[in-house]
């Protein structure tokens, strides 16, 4: 109780520290909804404040956000929680762009500011169709959408189009987690065990986790297989049994590791393979190492019940029997067989590489593009 009013004080005057700035130093605000944010604003931080040495402040919900305690002069870092402070930071925002991952701008009980003219910007937390992945009204009240690829903008334009909506800026942007993921690729990393396998699932009621995922981190580990859990971040919140199950049956097994937060790139890297259901890292592990993704074939997860609306595909189902196999739950026993195979796939780099180069805008240049429009922004403004 002491410590939650303690951060609940902390985040009022973190939010009247921010609104002490100047003008001038609040121009360019990110902000933060959950510890997956910095994942997909990182490059174009760096961009802006490591090499255009432009000022920036970082708004985040996320009390131990590594943000918070950068070093980079460039950058003001603010905890405002996820109450009221975080509501009134945003009603009440004189900035003149505010970039962020977060869906739903409006819809909710986070709203536009009342009294700036603020431009708001949306950047992606997934390659995923718009459509599919994000709610109906997810992104009405931005006024620019940083795109991965191009199916973002047919969705996009089919949506205003349809709904008979205003037109959105819509900048050919790319994906700044997969170009941070192939930097990483391309840098140092010290080897590990090749036979490490990542299970990573998504949220949601059909989530393989709760569909499958005790047996199947069974038959991994009696395959003697090295596993990785890496649940969604609402899992960890809203599956504190299923977790806790998890980790009785599991946790002292050496072969063995839960992560709670991002997989370490040691592991990422090293890995022989990832299992997962409708998340959007498995585009991220596919496009990064050219390699299959095992799929477990459990319902789709839809936010959007009208996404049939747009007449368009969502790229996940285009591309997921191209990018690796689909597995049925009730057939999990194959699975191991199907790793050690793996690496005898005969074209499956060439096929997922263009893929890729067919979806993703800029590949290692969205900072860059990202950087250049903002820029071009201030100056207009």
């Amino acid at each position: 109780m002491k410590i939650s009013k303690l951060f609940f004080n902390y985040s009022w005057q973190e939010l009247k520290r921010f609104k002490k700035l100047s003008d001038l130093e609040r121009t360019i605000v990110f902000y933060a909804e959950n510890k997956a944010s910095i994942n997909h604003c990182h490059a174009l931080i760096n961009e802006l404040t490591e090499k255009r040495n432009l000022q920036i402040c970082y708004v985040t919900s996320v009390k131990d956000d590594p943000m918070l305690s950068s070093k980079n002069p460039k950058i003001k870092s603010f905890y405002i929680g996820t109450g009221n402070a975080r509501i009134q930071f945003f009603v009440t925002l004189q900035a003149k762009i505010l970039l962020m991952d977060m869906p739903d701008l409006g819809s909710f009980h986070i709203k536009r500011s009342k009294v700036h003219p603020v431009h708001y910007i949306y950047i992606f937390h997934s390659m995923f169709s718009s459509h599919s992945y994000l709610r109906k009204e997810a992104l009405d009240n931005y006024d620019t959408i940083f795109c991965v690829g191009k199916h973002h903008i047919d969705e996009i334009r089919k949506a205003e189009e349809v709904y008979g909506l205003k037109p959105k800026k819509l900048i050919k942007y790319g994906f700044g987690r997969l170009d941070d993921l192939l930097k990483e690729k391309n840098q140092k990393i010290d080897s590990v065990n090749r036979n490490v396998i990542l299970i990573t699932p998504t949220y949601g009621n059909d989530n393989l986790l709760e569909t499958c995922g005790i047996e199947l981190i069974d038959i991994l580990l009696n395959a003697n297989l090295k596993v990785v859990l890496r649940p969604h971040f609402k899992i960890l919140k809203d599956s504190t049994k299923l977790i806790k199950s998890i980790q009785n049956k599991f946790g002292s097994n050496p072969n063995f590791s839960l992560e709670n937060g991002k997989i370490p790139p040691k592991l990422f890297h090293n890995s022989l393979c990832m299992i997962s259901d409708w998340s959007g890292i498995s585009f991220e592990y596919a496009f990064t190492f050219e390699r299959p993704i095992i799929f477990i074939d459990v319902p789709k997860k839809i936010l959007n019940p009208n996404y049939n609306d747009i007449f368009l595909e969502p790229i996940e189902v285009t591309h997921r029997n191209q990018l690796g196999h689909v597995v049925l739950p009730s057939n999990l026993n194959v699975i191991p067989e199907l790793i050690k195979n793996m690496n005898e796939i005969s074209n499956s780099s060439k096929q997922i590489k263009k893929i890729l180069s067919e979806t993703v805008f800029n590949i290692g240049e969205s900072a860059k593009v990202g950087a250049n429009f903002i820029q071009q922004l201030i100056v207009s403004n």
